[in-house]
């Protein structure tokens, strides 16, 4: 099984909306690692890493996020799987 992991950015209204703890969700429920930290620019960061498949579904839930937040755009960049997360955790709670 093939390990990939991504740096997500993700712009809009993603901030004061539940979007980190969605995110933690979803990365849990897919069997992912990672961490994800909201950014003083009022976007969120994501590093997601594991297998191809759960990694693409991951990323198609972020785009859409939770209820009361508006996804505009997301960067997503492929970096190296270091295999460094066993679990997904929300940085600065």
């Amino acid at each position: 099984m093939k390990i990939q992991a991504k740096h997500i950015i993700v712009h809009g209204r993603v901030q004061g909306v539940g979007f980190r703890y969605f995110v933690c969700d979803a990365a849990a429920r897919l069997g992912l690692g990672g961490d994800v930290r909201n950014r003083p620019d009022s976007t969120v960061e994501i590093v997601v890493e594991g297998p191809s498949e759960p990694v693409g579904e991951f990323v198609r839930e972020v785009g859409r996020g939770p209820a009361l937040a508006r996804v505009e755009r997301l960067d997503v960049d492929d970096i190296p799987a270091g295999g460094n997360y066993r679990s997904f955790t929300i940085e600065g709670r």
